[in-house]
């Protein structure tokens, strides 16, 4: 067999050494394809088969990925640019590259490919975090009794104060406030965290006829409203990331009286491009692509550690959740509608800049719809700020509720 020709951003050694990273190999695991990584006159090929990894001479392959030789430097550098920073930003943003191949095909290798680019990636140092305290957080279950029936729903929630009501993202639950839950910087606050019907903990009634689950504006409003009224006493702040930062905008343009201000993370104007054929798919495995999809909107900044955990929360999500929460978040939330609705309720909105769902530009763009609002952009932070990466998101959050707390 030829030599394999390589890149000239990737070493030989530099790609065997990827190939024995142990979560690469458990995402090759029944995984068969041939996939070509390169440049118009420079490549190699990855040959995957059922968990091993090896080079060949370019040739036909079932995936390629091609760009040109800057952007994969972009790609391989330890900070990449926006774009650059996973597989799936590659495929769905960059338009400097083309990733060709069958969708189905592409899906059941998006594991192997994101965690791939990520072993590739210069490595960052390590820093030490911030000290937390599992043993803060209650749990319990409480009966939500909402406009569409009742839920048994799972709380956690830790601290004393102005209650703060905790929004979780699409297809998720409330474990991705983990982190400010078990921080000792949060005491003055009684941060309340639930999973929504259907997610995590909360189980789906027992008159459910196991049909598809579709999430629309009025349930969701109805979930949220219903809580904070009968768990929270009412006149909360509410903060939401993501489809959460969508419910807590229209929460504040809908229903003011029941709110005390709101905290927007990752606020979408629209997000029409999550949907995607394969979160619900039978010839894919959900909780594995999944993981992988919401994974590329993290910042390759971010602890190593931290973004497995966040996609680990993705990868326990019920079949079809996730999806049917994207009814809400991708075809049925314009900000651009509700933003100028919002009148007297203060909002706050914190945006990431590697996240591709909902932009800084649009986060912006939100906030001079809302009159009064403020925006802040946090570099070196994506799409699941509270999860991915805490402790740098710390001080935004801790600064947002002082000035909703402050009198």
């Amino acid at each position: 067999m030829d030599k394999p020709e390589l890149l000239p951003s990737i070493t030989r050694e530099h790609m065997l050494a990827a190939f024995d990273d142990a979560e690469f190999r458990a995402a090759c695991r029944g995984l068969s394809t041939r996939v070509f990584l390169g440049c118009a006159d420079a490549g190699l090929v990855v040959a995957i088969e059922d968990g091993t990894a090896r080079l060949e001479a370019a040739g036909a392959a079932d995936l390629s990925i091609i760009a040109p030789e800057d952007v994969w430097q972009g790609v391989l550098a330890a900070v990449p640019p926006p774009g650059h920073q996973s597989f799936t930003a590659l495929q769905l943003i960059n338009p400097r590259v083309s990733v060709l191949g069958d969708p189905l095909s592409i899906a059941q290798a998006r594991a192997a490919l994101e965690r791939l680019l990520e072993v590739l990636r210069e490595a960052l140092p390590t820093v030490a975090p911030f000290a937390r305290d599992l043993r803060r957080i209650a749990g319990r279950y409480e009966t939500l009794r909402a406009p569409d029936g009742e839920y048994d729903v799972y709380v956690e929630e830790a601290g004393t104060g102005v209650p703060v009501v905790l929004l979780h993202t699409a297809g998720a639950d409330g474990r991705q406030f983990q982190a400010q839950l078990s921080d000792p910087a949060f005491h003055n606050v009684r941060l309340i965290a639930f999973d929504c019907p259907f997610h995590g903990r909360s189980m789906p009634p027992l008159d459910w006829d196991g049909g598809s689950y579709s999430l629309s504006q009025a349930r969701y409003l109805g979930w949220v409203t219903s809580f904070i009224e009968q768990h929270a006493g009412g006149h909360a702040i509410l903060v939401g990331c993501s489809m959460g930062a969508a419910m807590a905008i229209v929460t504040a343009a809908t229903r003011p009286d029941v709110l005390r201000g709101v905290v927007a993370l990752e606020p979408p104007l629209r997000s029409p491009g999550r949907r995607n054929p394969y979160l619900a798919h039978a010839a894919v495995a959900g909780g594995v692509h999944n993981a992988a999809y919401v994974r590329g909107l993290m910042s390759p900044t971010s602890p190593e550690a931290m973004r497995r955990r966040a996609g680990w929360i993705y990868s326990q999500g019920a079949p079809g959740i996730y999806t049917g929460d994207l009814a809400f978040y991708s075809d049925e939330f314009d900000g651009a509608e509700v933003g100028p609705r919002i009148v007297g309720c203060p909002v706050h909105l914190l945006c990431g800049e590697y996240d591709y769902s909902a932009t800084p530009a649009d986060g912006l763009t939100l906030s001079r719809l809302i009159t009064g609002s403020t925006y802040v952009s946090m570099p070196g932070l994506g799409h699941f700020p509270m999860t991915e990466d805490p402790d740098r998101f710390r001080p935004y959050f801790l600064q947002a509720l002082k000035s909703l707390t402050s009198d």
